[in-house]
């Protein structure tokens, strides 16, 4: 299938495309590359890639196009609160609008990366798809606003798909530090201490960034019956994990290191734990591969070849929010994060 990735440069986009092109997909890429100083290791292969704002896309940018794969977005909670307003308009408009154009282009598929945070503050009880949404930040709320404006375009020739992805951890060529596994294993690494933001009560479904790729090739060949206007938890419903237990797996991980609270620790009101008994129900062809003892140790293996230290992962080179601040600093960025006439000087 000939399929445009959207934000392919970023911490999924970077995993899934090469497992495309080992399908023999014919993979385009379309992002703004806000994270090209945020490399991991090797630089992932290229694919023909349109250099563009997702709020700038038009009718000819999906000319022969199977399927839209759509990652590109204000990626986590912190990001989308420095002002919510561009959240809305990136994350929801430009979402809907890139999906209208798809669908007047007759491209037949439409795979939206959407998030298990839609579920919010759920509580401790199972919530599969049928769940009610709570979401308790803006970059929960898009996400539930895309998956119903997508709903409303599905028909005979569009077919939407929203993939709810549990929280992602695992090595990629476009690391992040701002997520919980991959954070925490980091600290462990550089300091000896697993350090905790919050008391370690709430509870969060993870998974693999390989995996979650896994699950948009296996909704991308499947029947489009299955996966028809149908959404999905991506995950494996025996990864959901307290927070204090993803810091003793780490702990046992990491040697010689022990577990540590910031001063004022305190619940966090986002816990949920998720069912993903659906997908792998559905389609057979998705079977997640890894667990957090797995994970854990490639991140570990992988910090320690790459010799990471705290200003790494807690500085602005691989996390979102102080990544973006640094560019506006630096004056790349305006406040409407385009790239300034700067930032277009230094890459002609």
């Amino acid at each position: 299938m000939r399929v445009l990735v959207t934000g392919h440069r970023g911490y999924i986009g970077t995993v899934l495309v090469p497992m495309l092109l080992d399908r023999d997909h014919d993979v385009r890429g379309l992002d703004t590359d806000l994270y090209r100083r945020s490399t991991f290791g090797d630089e992932p292969p290229s694919v023909p890639t349109i250099e563009k704002d997702i709020r700038d896309v038009e009718a000819e940018d999906l000319d022969g196009m199977d399927a839209v794969i759509h990652l590109a977005a204000l990626s986590n909670d912190p990001l989308g609160n420095l002002r919510p307003e561009l959240t809305y308009e990136i994350n929801h408009r430009a979402s809907v609008r890139l999906a209208k154009r798809a669908k007047q282009q007759g491209v037949e598929r439409f795979l939206f990366s959407s998030s298990c945070s839609t579920y919010g503050a759920a509580g401790e009880d199972f919530v599969d798809e049928t769940a009610d949404f709570n979401p308790v930040t803006p970059y929960g709320e898009t996400k539930v606003l895309v998956e119903r404006d997508l709903s409303r375009l599905a028909d005979d020739d569009f077919t939407p798909t929203a993939l709810r992805n549990a929280t992602a951890y695992g090595v990629s060529p476009r690391l992040r530090f701002d997520l919980v596994v991959n954070n925490l294993t980091a600290w462990a690494t550089a300091t000896g201490e697993v350090f905790l933001k919050s008391n370690g009560t709430p509870w969060r479904p993870i998974v693999h960034v390989r995996d979650i790729a896994q699950a948009f090739i296996a909704v991308l060949e499947a029947n489009r019956d299955r996966v028809h206007d149908e959404a999905f938890n991506v995950g494996r419903t025996d990864e959901n994990y307290q927070i204090r237990e993803i810091a003793a797996v780490i702990q046992d991980t990491v040697p010689n290191t022990e577990i540590g609270f910031a001063d004022g620790a305190g619940p966090d009101e986002r816990t949920y734990r998720v069912n993903c008994e659906k997908i792998q129900r559905v389609l057979p062809s998705f079977e997640p591969q890894w667990t957090l003892e797995r994970g854990a140790q490639e991140l570990y293996d992988a910090y320690e070849r790459h010799g990471v230290r705290v200003d790494d992962f807690e500085g602005p080179r691989y996390k979102r929010l102080a990544q973006i601040e640094k560019l506006k600093a630096d004056g790349l960025l305006d406040d409407a994060l385009r790239w300034t006439s700067t930032a277009q000087a230094a890459v002609a």
